[in-house]
């Protein structure tokens, strides 16, 4: 039953409203919900992994930029991805079953409408991009998904007795699909540019995956004889003019042919067939013997078998340094020795055909060009060698290892690769042993277990877990440092300004002793952390001010008690413990709490007013001016109070309270706000301001790198050792020019200036790595196709 893909020109309306007021028959109820099943098992795995996906381009995306606001959006949009993911995907589902629900319906209110005058509105460009994407999307899914669209439109029509189904009336088809997409993302509330960025992740990822969608419903209702000899073919686009007429003189049934086997155009190119004529070409100029005219040609079975217990004997073997990588010519002989070995007296030799012979010497080749790609040493190249007689199975058995990029044997050689150069190397640089057993744990599989795509694609999700969840980890731990890296950043320019602030005020007032060296030391601390905290122009802030121009006697003391517990908070908030924060302020200010401000008045004098205080604050200053030594607290001035009255709210501690001297040395010694022990000698922030300026060549290197975006890699020279290691540029301030360097695994490597890293550049001692789009894998590809393209500088040595 021929059938052509063509829409219907109109709708049998009144069918279309039997459909919808009628009870669905069973048998069709039961298909469409065994269709939605089939969608929602499709739907929860696929959509995860497009989410994961998208997470991880937004991630890359703020790691590279320079701008803090848009690594705060990509963040922003990250964390809407995660609390919104369940929902996102609930409401995809719940989308595309409510689809199958109203499939064939035509509701009464569709009915034409006549025209009418309608206001006009300017176009959104936010909704006219977002509709432009999308419709490219359905366009270009709909375009390689012709023919199963065409199958499953006609039988899914079949089910609800409509016109064939098209556009957004196909439920799983890529217009519905795009529209349910919108409106399901539509609650995360992305930006713009990151909804597109989804749109684009989930085409790469949902893509493909529509196929097996549409293979799995169609198969379904074929099995229950839903058009059993049903078969689509795409309609010919008419073409005008006499070249329609000449390629059909030509070729009669060129078109046809064309037609009934789409897939033919997008053939993979025969890579395998490539690489032998090159290695033809390598054998022919080297002169290379003839094979053995006696000997027969071992059968595929044969092969394998061979191969089996060579892999097995390798398994068996103890010693270490025969698991390594194997040369082609080694492989032939163990080859050969395993083909003949127990053949009969007088049989015939066996002995590997070309093509044999050439993809044993290829994988061979690739195996040797990937080793050379790879940092690490022993353990690496070890890890290689056992998967590399697997592989070389699956090559002889499948030819899609070489013609098909996306093979999952080949993902899984080149994530391999990938995992055991990047992160093999754990947190403080030793092997990290954890990861190397769980990839020979997978390596174990590969050679256990026989030879299949199937294999390999869980050897490659397996693969997957574990490097996203290194990724993860790295992600986090570098997101710290450099959150700490920025927080010390703010701390040091609210520092200066502080120091400013204290600067000015000093001109005015030039305090000595224990004064001076708690404004110097730890209140230029508190007006460092309130600065931060509150910002400049907050109340808090201007009140800590307030604190230092009364401590100064730039400001008059109304209340020497408010005034000591004010010093005491500000030093307890920078760490400071109470007690010893008290000694210091009592030590400074000195009160003993005076019967004016602490002690009950009589009832016979209510009104009076307490006019020791501005007194005291008097006296206060003239202290200050004094050696730390001679400063004595001036309780004795107060005068005693009767017998009979209670004793006061805070009672004198003149007797325990240390010297000022002492309290002046433990402040000097005290760590100061941010630091950690030992750092008081490190390098100041503004440092850089007094070095020697740059030369020429140093200073355009200097502009180069604060263009550079976050997430490059530089490479990192040992003078003395000339060891290389690779560390990424996670953050640098572009007000200090403050780097922050990080290893593979996040954690922090160096922090050093942009100038002093434009100098280390300029006498070679780092260099900069320059992006590459291709992983281990595709260099060590190329590298072997340019080997094959040199002419031969030796004779081959003979297959025997």
């Amino acid at each position: 039953m021929d059938v052509e893909s063509k829409a219907h020109p109109s709708a049998v309306r009144d069918h279309a409203r039997r459909a919808y007021g009628e009870e669905m028959p069973a048998r069709a109820r039961k298909l469409i919900d065994a269709a939605c099943t089939l969608c929602d098992h499709w739907i929860e795995p696929t959509l995860r992994l497009c989410l994961d996906r998208f997470d991880k381009r937004l991630y890359e995306q703020a790691e590279k930029s320079r701008n803090h606001l848009e690594q705060q959006r990509c963040f922003d949009s990250r964390n809407l991805v995660q609390q919104g993911r369940d929902g996102f995907i609930q409401s995809f589902a719940a989308r595309l079953r409510d689809s199958f629900e109203q499939m064939g319906r035509i509701d009464d209110d569709e009915a034409p409408q006549p025209l009418s005058l309608q206001s006009l509105t300017l176009l959104d460009r936010t909704e006219h991009e977002l509709t432009a994407a999308l419709d490219k999307l359905a366009a270009r899914t709909e375009a390689h998904n012709g023919a199963l669209l065409s199958e499953l439109s006609y039988r899914l029509a079949v089910l609800v007795g409509a016109p064939p189904l098209e556009g957004m009336d196909l439920p799983p088809g890529p217009q519905n699909i795009a529209r349910i997409l919108r409106a399901a993302s539509d609650p995360l509330n992305l930006p713009i540019e990151h909804r597109l960025m989804l749109l684009q992740v989930f085409e790469n990822s949902v893509g493909g995956a529509l196929v097996s969608l549409y293979d799995g419903i169609n198969a379904k209702l074929l099995a229950d004889s839903i058009l059993p000899q049903f078969r689509a073919f795409a309609a010919v686009r008419p073409s005008h003019g006499p070249t329609q007429s000449g390629n059909a003189a030509v070729a009669p049934g060129a078109a046809p042919a064309a037609a009934a086997n789409p897939g033919e155009r997008s053939e993979p190119i025969a890579v395998l067939e490539t690489l032998r004529d090159l290695l033809a070409r390598q054998h022919a100029s080297a002169a290379a013997p003839a094979p053995n005219a006696g000997a027969r040609t071992a059968t595929p079975e044969e092969l394998q078998l061979a191969l089996s217990a060579l892999q097995q004997h390798v398994v068996q073997v103890t010693d270490h340094t025969s698991r390594e990588l194997r040369s082609a010519q080694r492989l032939h002989e163990e080859l050969l020795l395993q083909l003949n070995t127990g053949l009969p007296s007088g049989a015939a030799r066996m002995q590997l055909s070309d093509e044999q012979g050439d993809t044993v010497e290829l994988v061979a080749m690739l195996f040797e060009q990937l080793a050379t790609q790879l940092q690490h040493g022993p353990d690496a190249r070890q890890l290689l060698g056992n998967l590399q007689l697997p592989l070389l199975r699956l090559a002889i058995q499948d030819r899609d290892f070489f013609d098909q990029r996306e093979h999952p044997a080949r993902q899984v050689l080149g994530k391999l690769a990938e995992t055991v150069n990047h992160w093999l190397a754990g947190p403080n640089g030793e092997t990290d042993h954890q990861l190397l057993a769980k990839l020979g744990q997978l390596v174990e599989r590969a050679q256990e277990e026989p030879p299949s795509a199937g294999l390999y694609t869980s050897l490659l999700a397996d693969i997957d877990y574990n490097l996203s969840q290194l990724t993860r980890k790295a992600q986090a731990s570098e997101r710290r440092h450099v959150e700490a890296m920025q927080g010390r950043e703010r701390l040091e320019q609210a520092r200066q300004r502080a120091d400013e602030l204290m600067a000015e005020r000093f001109k005015l007032a030039s305090p000595r002793g224990l004064l001076r060296t708690l404004l110097e030391r730890a209140w230029t601390d508190v007006l460092a952390l309130n600065l931060l905290r509150h910002g400049e122009h907050s109340d808090g802030f201007r009140q800590q001010l307030r604190v230092t121009d009364q401590l100064l006697n730039q400001f008059p003391v109304t209340d020497p008690v408010q005034l000591r517990h004010e010093v005491e908070t500000g030093l307890q908030q920078i760490g400071m413990n109470s007690e010893e924060a008290e000694q210091v302020a009592q030590r400074l200010i000195g009160i003993e709490t005076s019967p004016a401000a602490e002690v009950p008045l009589p009832p016979a004098m209510p009104q009076r007013e307490p006019e020791a205080a501005p007194v005291k604050a008097s006296t206060f200053a003239s202290l200050l001016e004094e050696e730390p030594a001679s400063i004595q607290p001036p309780a004795q001035t107060v005068p005693t109070p009767p017998p009979a009255k209670p004793k006061p709210v805070v009672p004198p501690r003149t007797a325990d309270v240390p010297s000022a001297t002492d309290l002046a040395i433990r402040l000097k010694q005290r760590q100061r706000l941010g630091e950690q022990r030992g750092q008081e000698a490190t390098v100041p922030v503004t440092e850089a301001a007094v070095v020697p300026p740059l030369g020429i060549r140093e200073a355009r290197i200097h502009n180069h790198l604060r263009q550079l975006p976050f997430g490059t890699w530089f490479e990192f020279t040992d003078p003395d050792t000339g060891e290389t290691a690779q560390r990424k540029l996670a953050w640098f301030s572009p007000v200090t020019g403050n780097s922050l360097f990080v290893n593979r695994r996040g954690q922090r490597s160096d922090v050093m200036n942009l100038q002093e890293l434009a100098r280390a550049i300029a006498n070679g001692r780092v260099r900069e790595i320059a992006a590459q789009e291709e992983n281990l894998l595709d260099r060590a590809w190329h590298a072997l196709t340019t080997s094959l393209l040199r002419p031969a500088s030796a004779p081959a040595e003979a297959r025997t």
